[in-house]
């Protein structure tokens, strides 16, 4: 099987709708496929519900598709550096499942497991809770969480071979190896591509069987959230 498509535009072509659920790895600005995303806005599909950890700056990242309204619904733990997901959250255009950021870890890895639903502490007595069922174990009292799956799943990574093995750089890893567990179709986009049989098994982070395309972006910006500088003779 070919995993390798030519560009991002042809790795979505055929595969991403309108209403779907996408699923797409990165923290910030960090472990981003942003090839991708720009493949995913030129392609036009709208009433999108997206999870991820947030939905990145105005000009980077998901804040693209906020900026063209692809976005129905976000399913995030950060809400916090986009102005436009701010101004459509409070006008009651956009819709938002806040999820704590360590329950949407579990959530996807959860999806990627089979596991259709788990018990956390987190969120317990607040307006996380509520309208989920929860349950005393042992003397605490926790939330039940279900899973989430995507459609489709959008991670980027470093360095790949050709059946999709993936390895992830430092920080960069952040939510992408779950983000590529819950999708139905996962696609790569990686910096580095290796011929079969030149990673070290020990080093691979996402097993190619999670993964069903591939594309290259060799050379992806390299943003810095906030720079912050001492100020000059400091």
């Amino acid at each position: 099987m070919n995993k390798l498509f030519a560009s991002a535009q042809a790795a979505l072509d055929g595969l991403v709708k309108d209403g779907q659920t996408i699923a797409v790895g990165g923290f910030g600005v960090c472990g981003v496929p942003e090839a991708l995303i720009q493949a995913l806005k030129a392609s036009g599909v709208g009433n999108l519900t997206c999870i991820s950890n947030n939905a990145g700056l105005d000009d980077f990242g998901l804040g693209l598709l906020l900026g063209t309204r692809q976005i129905r619904k976000m399913i995030a733990s950060y809400v916090g550096e986009n102005k436009e997901f701010e101004r459509q959250y409070l006008a009651g255009e956009l819709q938002l499942e806040f999820t704590p950021q360590g329950t949407l870890a579990e959530r996807m890895r959860a999806g990627g497991a089979g596991i259709p639903a788990f018990f956390t502490r987190t969120g317990y007595g607040t307006i996380v809770a509520e309208g989920k069922e929860t349950r005393e174990f042992e003397g605490h009292h926790y939330v039940m969480e279900r899973w989430l799956r995507a459609d489709v799943s959008l991670v980027k990574a470093w360095k790949a071979d050709r059946q999709g093995n993936l390895i992830y750089r430092k920080t960069a890893r952040n939510f992408n190896p779950m983000v590529a567990m819950c999708g139905q179709v996962t696609v790569a986009e990686v910096e580095t591509l290796v011929d079969n049989g030149e990673l070290d098994p020990d080093q691979v982070h996402t097993p190619g069987i999670f993964v069903k395309r591939l594309i290259v972006n060799a050379h992806p910006s390299r943003r810095i959230e906030q720079r912050t500088v001492r100020p000059a003779g400091a």
